[in-house]
């Protein structure tokens, strides 16, 4: 194959990668019920004016499989970070005792469970889509290159190997999804 034909299949696969890559950071903000200082990740706290990410200003630690603590580098970030948390809408209660913050993790309902099992497959939807886009720049890609010269059969070879490396990846994304519903899911 041409040098154009594989620096499009090179690049296809590394956007696919990076499409399953995301959903793997997205799924460890849907917690399963044991505390993880993940949970916390998408929390942005106000300091000194600026949206500044949680680890940043204090130290999240899962004290056991149903309490996290965040422990603050400078006692005066307490309220904001208790507000940033609260905020973030992740069904979490923040509890302040002057030195550091403790959150407990409620036990999942079943209902809350099926909500989150929808949050996944909406995740998951989400990076099907994204590597179905990456297929479809591919493919015009390889369809200009037929314009300009290159020969049919091998733009047809490289269209079958970009169908493969979609299969593949939305095959990994299935994949991935039933391993977290199943985690979510499991009492």
């Amino acid at each position: 194959m041409t040098e154009e034909i594989d620096f499009i299949l090179d690049s296809a696969k590394e956007s696919m990668q990076g499409s399953l890559n995301h959903l793997d950071k997205e799924f460890l903000n849907i917690r399963a019920g044991k505390a993880s200082p993940q949970m916390l990740g998408g929390v942005f706290v106000d300091y000194y004016g600026a949206q500044t990410p949680l680890s940043q200003v204090a130290n999240v630690n899962a004290a056991d499989a149903r309490t996290l603590t965040v422990t603050p580098w400078e006692k005066s970030m307490i309220t904001p970070i208790e507000k940033a948390i609260l905020i973030a809408n992740l069904g979490l209660n923040p509890m302040n005792n002057g030195e550091s913050i403790i959150i407990n993790i409620p036990v999942l309902t079943e209902e809350r469970r099926k909500d989150l099992v929808k949050q996944a497959k909406a995740e998951a939807e989400e990076a099907k889509i994204g590597i179905r886009n990456v297929r479809k720049d591919a493919n015009s890609d390889i369809k200009k290159l037929e314009k300009e010269g290159t020969s049919e059969d091998m733009c047809k070879v490289a269209e079958d190997e970009v169908q493969k490396l979609t299969d593949n990846f939305i095959k990994k994304i299935d994949e991935l999804l039933a391993v977290k519903e199943a985690e979510i899911m499991k009492v």
